[in-house]
Formats: C-alpha cells, sequence, structure tokens
C-alpha cells in the first residue's frame, strides 16, 4: 500500500510540472524609497536591485508567482525639492530583502505555446513580507546599535511581457510596496534627534526587467475568470 502511495504521488506531480508552462529566471534593475527623507518620486530607481522569479501559467489570464528581490534603498535630504528638507540634510541607507507571493493578471490572453498569444500588458497583487534594519538605540553620541525586523507590504504593480526567442520571455514591469512602517530610514521618536516628526508610512518601488525561461509542455488550461 506504501509502495502505492508513493507511485500515484509521483504520477501526480509528474502530470503537474509536464502539463503546464512554467517560467523562472532573474529581474534586474532599480529600487527607491519614498518618505520623510530626500526625494517623494514614486518612480526613480537610484540603487542597483535584483531579484529571482518563478511563475506558474495558471491559464492564458493568470500567472501565479514568487519573487526573492535584494532592495538597497537611500535617499538625501539634499536632493529633496524644499529648502527645509535641503537645510536639514538627513540621509540614510537600508537593504531590504523580500519575499512575495501572487498572481499576474493579464490583459490579453498570455500562451507561450501559440503564435498569437505572445505578449500582454499584465498587473501584479501580491502579498509581501520583508526584512530591513532599524535603529534600537543611540548608546553614545553618533554611534547607534542596529538590528532587523520583519514586516509586511501590500504590494500591487504593472507590467508588460512578451516571448523573446526561443524558450525565454522578457517583462518589464514596476512594483510598488506600502509597508505600514515609517522607519525604513531610521527615524524614530526613541531617539530624539531621530524624531523628525513624520507620521506617514513609507514607501519603497522597484522598476526593472526579468529575463524568463519557459519550460513544461503546452497545457489545456484551467478555465480562468
Amino acid at each position: 500500500m506504501k509502495n502505492s502511495i508513493i507511485l500515484l504521488t509521483l504520477m501526480i506531480f509528474s502530470g503537474i510540472f509536464h502539463g503546464q508552462v512554467y517560467e523562472a529566471g532573474i529581474a534586474i534593475g532599480g529600487s527607491n524609497y519614498i518618505g520623510d527623507i530626500g526625494r517623494t518620486n514614486y518612480i526613480y530607481p537610484n540603487n542597483f536591485a535584483g531579484g529571482l522569479v518563478f511563475k506558474y501559467n495558471w491559464n492564458p489570464r493568470i500567472a501565479l508567482r514568487a519573487t526573492y528581490s535584494y532592495l538597497p534603498i537611500e535617499a538625501s535630504d539634499l536632493d529633496a525639492d524644499t529648502d527645509f528638507k535641503r537645510a536639514r540634510g538627513l540621509e540614510f541607507r537600508n537593504t531590504i530583502h523580500e519575499l512575495a507571493l501572487g498572481l499576474e493578471y493579464n490583459f490579453y490572453e498570455y500562451d507561450l505555446s501559440s503564435d498569437d498569444k505572445i505578449w500582454t500588458p499584465y498587473i501584479l497583487l501580491e502579498l509581501a513580507g520583508f526584512n530591513y534594519n532599524y535603529i534600537v538605540n543611540e548608546p553614545s553620541p553618533n554611534q547607534f546599535m542596529y538590528d532587523s525586523k520583519n514586516a509586511f507590504a501590500i504590494p500591487f504593480g504593472l507590467g508588460i511581457k512578451s516571448k523573446l526567442i526561443g524558450n525565454f520571455a522578457i517583462a518589464f514591469e514596476t512594483r510598488f510596496r506600502y509597508t505600514f512602517k515609517d522607519d525604513l530610514d531610521y527615524t524614530t521618536s526613541t531617539i530624539p534627534r531621530l524624531n523628525i516628526g513624520g507620521t506617514n508610512s513609507d514607501w519603497y518601488v522597484f522598476t526593472g526587467v526579468s529575463l524568463l525561461y519557459t519550460f513544461g509542455r503546452p497545457a489545456c488550461y484551467t478555465k480562468g475568470f
């Protein structure tokens, strides 16, 4: 009985992995932050960022996806567009490590095994967890103790993707993250000179391109929405 269960399990997973089209690859581009310090442009990639992407094309309208992203962020008041910030002169650097799960909803049917459904704009709906550094305290002037913590973000985005050549596809996208946190820039109410009075949650954004390798057999897709 045990051997029969193992054999049945292997047959099911073999059918899944050979019956659908998968995509795996890398994403490269730029990241930026929007908060209390520096510029407030929502799309202003100023740090090299990248990550890994895996997709499962559930049907021609929907792809399920998982991503890992490495996202350095920084900002300087000297680049801001207000005299107040430029006179204040604060700056920071931090690094975000993010895992996100969600889906792509294609505006057009997308099927890499066809001859005419090989490109589409799409929107992203995801849930993201991320890790970043924050300041714990200031034991002596200008000497800070740091720690890291995890948090969740509401992610959304948009992009366009297309078959490139052979088994390769390419996608251009921008992903926005609303974090519910106000200390990505190390500002904190527990240290007076880092308490700059901001109350709005920070954002971070990735803008870039993904190169994807497709594999798996053309599928009889599940009916979409």
